[in-house]
């Protein structure tokens, strides 16, 4: 008897105009996705790569183009410029909001949590300082046209790793063995 009510209750699912509409929604999703672009594509997958979130094409190298040419070399360095002065926009956003919000509450608890997100704040600045002097050290690199090598290898890193990563200073096969490394060190 309760495997016929199970059966009854998921036969009126199937018939039920909620499901339909959800079902129907599903399927045109499904062909609006398969009817994208190719362009559409490549430019939502650059949206994931540090070029992509300051409105820089990802690099498309001309057919037998050498690696780390000068055109590569100037797009990395627009790219590290970009998010250099995005991070230093930071920086001082938050100098503004500390001066401007530091007023003396007078309740104890607003007080605390003035002073704990001010904390995360700094916590946050700070390793953007680190990031920042990253970026100035593979900005230094690009001056000394060492840029895209790995330090450890010497193997090209990759246009499309620095395009990810532009700070990288490790091959792929050299980062993940570090990192397993770093592992069993640190246990």
């Amino acid at each position: 008897m309760a495997v016929d009510k199970q059966q009854k209750t998921a036969q009126e699912a199937k018939d039920s105009p909620m499901i339909d509409s959800i079902g129907s929604t599903e399927k045109t999703t499904k062909a609006r996705t398969k009817r994208a672009t190719p362009a559409k594509s490549r430019a939502n997958a650059a949206l994931g790569t540090a070029a992509g979130l300051y409105g820089i094409e990802p690099y498309q190298p001309a057919k037998n183009e050498e690696y780390m040419s000068d055109g590569q070399l100037a797009h990395f360095r627009k790219i590290l410029e970009a998010w250099r002065a995005e991070l230093m926009e930071e920086v001082d956003r938050t100098v503004n909001h500390m001066q401007d919000e530091s007023a003396a509450l007078p309740d104890i608890n607003d007080r605390a949590t003035q002073e704990e997100e001010f904390a995360i704040e700094l916590r946050t600045r700070d390793r953007e300082r680190k990031l920042i002097r990253k970026i100035e050290q593979s900005l230094q690199a690009i001056d000394n046209v060492d840029y895209g090598y790995c330090e450890t290898c010497g193997i090209e890193i990759g246009l499309r790793r620095l395009e990810a990563r532009p700070t990288a200073t490790q091959c792929i096969d050299c980062k993940t063995l570090s990192e397993i490394k770093e592992k069993q060190n640190n246990g």
